[in-house]
């Protein structure tokens, strides 16, 4: 009797601790979808759009899923680019599962979706109409005055109160001009880099040739970190003119990825990442760190943080920092590299000579980005999900009181199993 006893105590206080180590994870939607075939073809395109990153950054959503017939028929028509604003305007920054659906307070909200963070969508676009219509039917709609409400709540598919709940939907929700993004290939970077305060970055990719380079990879996946013409100007960036050809172009492939790595994307990478510049001569790598909505790439002899987004457009990704990334295979924490021989072609720089490179402390970070907007208040509107800058303040907290919680629980176990055998 009492080593039955001990068993279910045991048994229960293991269950206790696998659903907060599960929590404690967080959801991946991904992971969560492998399970079910028959979304497949939506899994496969939130992994290639990042979205899926998106998503799992969050701590509360609602993802509305379409089945492989219904996702094929979007992607057989447009571009990655537009699929992934079709699907940032399936995700719900609230919870819903099919109770609250339900029962939505007279009948009708409107709430905000991932597409509405990006600040791309016009007036209150960002937002999904959800209305309970006769019969018990839950339908979705966007929320312009007058819009269709051409889809329809299905079928449950997977729930973890309240982090994530994933329902299926009958169609997308589309309004005019959402899927009308333009190509990466129709992209000119030069001008877009300088039209993003860049012109020194942009010269210097011209000038050495590696642009030209930079062209098949947009196709394939590609992500530029380019630094702001001040950042060639501070203390502790070496003279440039002092680099050898290929040292130069070195450097600048060491703002490359190959690969579309957006700024979500990055904040979930636990590892280091290759740069273009990797290879036989050194690894090339950086590593990222990050806090709220601030993402810091670090060299090993610089830390630079990552500003704007000046293109996301799959597979396509083109960010501004803060700072020119120094990588240690070629500056280490020793001298200015040797003036190069004069033969050398002149670089867009300016001839005065920098100082001798040291290694700078990261810059302070810019404050938050705004939340985006709330929805008229004439419709009827539940409160939108706080933004996930407040969430991550959370963490550490909520990481504190688990810790306890499970020390607590081990401990009552430990004493449990001693009365017993006693």
């Amino acid at each position: 009797m009492a080593k039955n006893v001990l068993s279910s105590s045991l048994l229960m206080a293991a269950m206790v601790l696998s659903l907060w180590a599960a929590s404690a994870r967080g959801h991946n939607i991904t992971a969560i979808l492998d399970g079910f075939p028959d979304y497949s073809v939506y899994n496969s395109y939130m992994s290639q759009t990042k979205v899926a990153d998106e998503v799992n950054s969050r701590e509360t959503v609602t993802c509305l899923v379409l089945p492989n017939a219904a996702m094929s028929a979007l992607a057989a028509k447009h571009s990655l680019a537009a699929i992934k604003n079709a699907l940032r305007l399936l995700v719900l920054l609230d919870y819903f599962d099919p109770q609250k659906l339900h029962d939505i307070s007279q009948g009708t909200t409107l709430t905000t979706t991932l597409y509405q963070t990006t600040g791309n969508a016009p007036g209150n676009l960002g937002f999904v109409n959800i209305t309970n219509v006769r019969g018990g039917r839950v339908a979705f709609g966007p929320a312009s005055p007058g819009s269709k409400l051409a889809s329809v709540y299905t079928k449950s598919v997977r729930q973890i109160p309240y982090n994530i709940s994933v329902l299926e939907i009958s169609a997308p929700i589309i309004f005019p001009g959402l899927l009308d993004a333009p190509t990466a290939a129709g992209s000119n970077l030069t001008a877009l880099l300088e039209k993003a305060g860049c012109k020194t970055f942009a010269a210097l990719l011209v000038s050495t040739g590696l642009l030209k380079n930079l062209q098949p990879a947009m196709d394939k996946g590609l992500t530029l970190f380019a630094p702001n013409d001040e950042a060639f100007k501070a203390d502790g960036v070496p003279n440039l003119n002092s680099l050898s050809s290929a040292d130069l172009v070195t450097l600048l492939q060491y703002h490359v990825l190959l690969s579309y790595t957006p700024k979500e994307s990055l904040k979930s990478a636990d590892h280091p990442i290759s740069t273009m510049a990797t290879g036989s001569s050194g690894k090339f790598d950086l590593t990222v760190s990050s806090q709220g909505d601030d993402v810091t790439l670090h060299t090993g002899v610089d830390s630079s943080r990552v500003a704007n987004t000046v293109l996301d457009d799959t597979p396509v990704s083109v960010l501004t920092i803060d700072s020119v990334l120094l990588p240690i295979e070629l500056f280490g924490h020793g001298p200015a590299p040797a003036p190069a021989p004069s033969s050398l072609p002149p670089s867009p720089l300016p001839s005065t000579p920098a100082p001798a490179p040291a290694a700078k402390s990261a810059k302070a970070p810019s404050p938050l980005p705004l939340s985006p907007p709330a929805p008229p208040t004439s419709s009827p509107v539940d409160s939108p999900q706080a933004a996930s800058d407040k969430a991550d303040d959370k963490n550490s907290s909520a990481a504190a009181e688990m810790v306890r919680s499970i020390a607590t629980l081990m401990a009552f176990a430990s004493a449990a199993l001693w009365m017993l055998v006693v």
